[in-house]
């Protein structure tokens, strides 16, 4: 008897002790299926919805397929709107459609514009192709421009072939320059070429330089050279530094070889130090 009785008692405390568990276990699966039926997904289980649940997932629905109507989407159910929701609706989806017209769109339904509206596309799509037209892109219909837009556009583009000329930029078209844009493109051609072989670039020909601009080149070669060597780069050329430059670059090496075998940080030939030098390093006993 006292060993049935302690067998319940056991059984009793351990389905207290497991209760919290299944309690909080439950709990999780009632909310993810609440989440699922609010996403309409097919794993919910409206038999285990409470009915302030149902009203819940039916408001979270009906959102949903709102802003699905609002979007365009396939799954939208027009239906399902309430009035004021449809007329919200048509209201947005005209001004969609206008404003994908505007933008010349492939989505643009012109038979659901107003007069007013189409006039307003129209120009805009003329004002479209004039742009596309002065700027030499491949959308512009030279056809749909009246008489003013094509000596507008002819102006244009000679002002853009100038501006490509003079920058050394392609396409330039020497023929259509004027005598005065052929000059400026000369002379920009030739500050171009100027600054090429100053900065030592492969653009630079020579034969084209002035007398001031070969001596401007040649100080400027110069110059990159001598901070190539004083640097200790690869492409320094001593055989075009002067007496005194090579000089100097000389003492500088003497000097910073006599710092590294004296700290003993850095390359050092001991080779090159003078007597005293050495014995400064090293001296004997």
């Amino acid at each position: 008897m006292n060993i049935s009785f302690r067998n319940c008692l056991v059984t009793q405390v351990a389905c207290l002790s497991l209760w919290p568990i299944l309690a909080f276990a439950q709990s999780s699966d009632l909310s993810s299926n609440l989440a699922n039926c609010k996403a309409g997904r097919d794993t919910c289980d409206r038999s285990r919805l409470s009915q302030s649940e149902v009203t819940e997932v039916a408001l979270a629905v009906h959102r949903q397929n709102v802003v699905n109507c609002r979007h365009g989407y396939d799954s939208c159910d027009r239906w399902k709107l309430t009035e004021p929701e449809t007329i919200a609706l048509d209201v947005a989806d005209h001004q969609r459609n206008v404003s994908d017209c505007d933008e010349g769109m492939l989505s643009c339904d012109r038979s659901k514009l107003t007069p007013m509206e189409a006039s307003d596309m129209a120009a805009a799509q003329q004002q479209r192709n004039l742009a596309a037209c002065k700027d030499g892109w491949n959308a512009c219909d030279r056809s749909k421009l009246t008489p003013s837009e094509t000596e507008e556009v002819n102006i244009a583009r000679r002002q853009l072939n100038a501006s490509d000329c003079a920058g050394g930029s392609e396409p330039c078209d020497q023929a259509q320059l004027t005598p005065v844009q052929t000059k400026e493109t000369v002379s920009a051609d030739l500050r171009r070429n100027a600054q090429n072989c100053a900065n030592g670039w492969d653009q630079c020909d020579h034969s084209k330089l002035t007398s001031e601009q070969a001596k401007q080149a040649a100080y400027s070669e110069h110059q990159r050279n001598l901070s190539e060597c004083r640097n200790g780069e690869d492409t320094c050329d001593y055989s075009n530094l002067t007496a005194a430059e090579a000089k100097s670059l000389a003492d500088a090496e003497h000097k910073r070889n006599y710092a590294a075998c004296l700290k003993g940080y850095g390359y050092c030939d001991p080779s090159r130090l003078t007597v005293d030098e050495a014995q400064g390093i090293h001296p004997k006993n």
